[in-house]
């Protein structure tokens, strides 16, 4: 079953896609709630680290975590003022309604 996208035009994709480069890359998801994002750009990714502080979003989020991505994406509970990774980890940082 195909997780629920709030964005059917591709919007949010599409300008990702035209202000950075995720093919391959190393990502960082900051605020990666229970993945509505994550599931939109996670194919063209290289590997990805999603984060956020609830516990409960991020089991709503390995709940539906696509088979083709299991492989390249991880979750982590925590916060972007104490991230759990060592420095220059990532090629990217993005974050979407994570304020």
């Amino acid at each position: 079953m195909k997780p629920y996208i709030e964005d059917p035009e591709g919007n949010e994709l599409r300008y990702l896609n035209q202000h950075a480069s995720i093919h391959a890359a190393r990502v960082l998801e900051i605020g990666c709630g229970e993945g509505r994002l994550t599931w939109q750009y996670g194919e063209q990714a290289g590997t990805v680290a999603a984060i956020d502080p609830s516990i409960p979003r991020l089991g709503k989020a390995r709940g539906s975590l696509p088979v083709g991505l299991a492989r390249m994406l991880i979750f982590v509970a925590a916060r972007a003022e104490a991230l759990p990774f060592p420095a220059e980890s990532f090629d990217l940082a993005i974050l979407s309604y994570s304020l």
